[in-house]
């Protein structure tokens, strides 16, 4: 059995629900800037991943923070953690 120290820490993002059709499912859409190295461009790159959220509480434009987890579904490896902020009604 492994040490709470010696653990890998887990992933941690913070994104906007685009999605939340599914039941206890979001979308979480995650920005990040990539640095060009040819041209030194500052980009914009956007990646979505599914998010359980056992209690239905986000909806459709908060900003949550999602955690890594072991798989709960095929496409489901993530939870919401805590909303950060929520959607302007």
């Amino acid at each position: 059995m492994e040490n709470k120290e010696t653990r890998a820490q887990r992933k941690v993002l913070t994104g906007v629900v685009v999605s939340d059709k599914m039941d206890k499912t979001r979308t979480v859409q995650v920005e990040r800037l990539v640095h060009d190295a040819r041209y030194g461009k500052t980009l914009k790159r956007a990646t979505k991943f599914h998010a359980h959220d056992e209690a239905n509480e986000s909806k459709q434009g908060d900003k949550v923070e999602i955690m890594s987890t072991r798989p709960v579904s095929k496409t489901t490896k993530w939870r919401v953690s805590k909303i950060v902020e929520k959607a302007r009604a």
